[in-house]
């Protein structure tokens, strides 16, 4: 999702999209088909999951959903109607609009997967990957320390059956050095 889709992979999709599924309203279908036959828009459109905090949305669903059929959303305002959509895509030709599209199977399908993007505005994904990277450096940080724990318990277990005093002694002072950076 977070790779940079294409202007072709999205009129692949779109076609492929438009021969599969028919929309609830035959006027968002023409629409759709509008905004596949521009590059400059298609370089605008954004297929997404999430629509909050948008700027400007376009939601469709098929006919084997029971949803909306269509709602654009611009600045808060929502509208049903695919003309006052079309007449706002037109005349703003240069502004994002990010889609939704509700069909059966939508969770399961690799072309839509293909060109789903993150939303831009929604900082949870952000939040998410942090949390993870920390939790990863933590369990690494617990690896490498118990790793070096068991290491330093077999070299002293050496040192002991050999006899060698002052390698013991060098180990236990490193073996209580790491214990204690460990209880900070």
């Amino acid at each position: 999702m977070s790779e940079v889709i294409t202007i072709a992979e999205k009129k692949t999709f779109i076609k492929w999209f438009l021969e599969k599924y028919e929309l609830q309203n035959r006027e968002a279908e023409w629409l759709l088909q509008y905004m596949a036959s521009s590059d400059q828009l298609l370089e605008r459109v954004h297929f997404i999951d999430n629509f909050r905090n948008l700027p400007k949305t376009i939601l469709l669903s098929t006919k084997c959903v029971q949803m909306t059929p269509f709602k654009f959303y611009k600045n808060k305002r929502v509208t049903s109607d695919v003309e006052k959509a079309f007449l706002d895509i037109h005349n703003n030709p240069t502004e994002d609009i990010y889609i939704g599209l509700f069909f059966k199977e939508r969770s399961v399908s690799p072309e839509y997967a293909a060109v789903l993007e993150q939303n831009p505005m929604d900082d949870t994904r952000e939040s998410i990957d942090a949390l993870v990277s920390l939790q990863a450096e933590m369990v690494l940080d617990y690896a490498i320390k118990h790793h070096r724990l068991e290491s330093l318990y077999k070299q002293i277990d050496e040192a002991l059956d050999r006899g060698d005093k002052k390698t013991f002694r060098q180990l236990t002072a490193e073996l209580n050095q790491v214990l204690e950076i460990g209880s900070h």
